[in-house]
């Protein structure tokens, strides 16, 4: 591995660091879930059905669009937020690494164990 590749590990685990952290909170996972979908969803549309308040929805997804999970577009005073799957694309390379890692230590363990 390069030295440039070693600097960049630690940015990107704080990277995917903030992306588990912002998934970390159920109101954010249930805007997700809301988010999915064919169209971009206004922060009123997103208020529906909710016991929390505009205010407290456009912080949630203030922290889901600073690590890229949804972006949004000003549409003349509202503002419509949509799913990136980028973000969470990383994330699950990320997990697929990990699980190979841990695949491959497991195996080297029934190996030695069972020799």
């Amino acid at each position: 591995m390069s030295r440039a590749s070693h600097r960049e590990q630690p940015a990107i685990r704080r990277a995917q660091a903030s992306i588990f952290a912002a998934l970390g909170d159920e109101t954010r996972l249930l805007l997700v879930n809301r988010i999915i979908g064919d169209q971009p969803r206004s922060i009123s549309e997103l208020t529906k059905g909710s016991r929390l308040s505009r205010q407290a929805i456009t912080k949630h997804l203030r922290v889901l669009e600073d690590v890229g999970i949804v972006r949004s577009e000003r549409l003349g005073r509202e503002s419509l937020y949509e799913f990136d799957p980028l973000a969470i694309e990383e994330a699950k390379q990320y997990l697929d690494l990990v699980s190979k890692q841990w695949d491959q230590s497991l195996a080297r363990l029934k190996a030695f164990v069972e020799e």
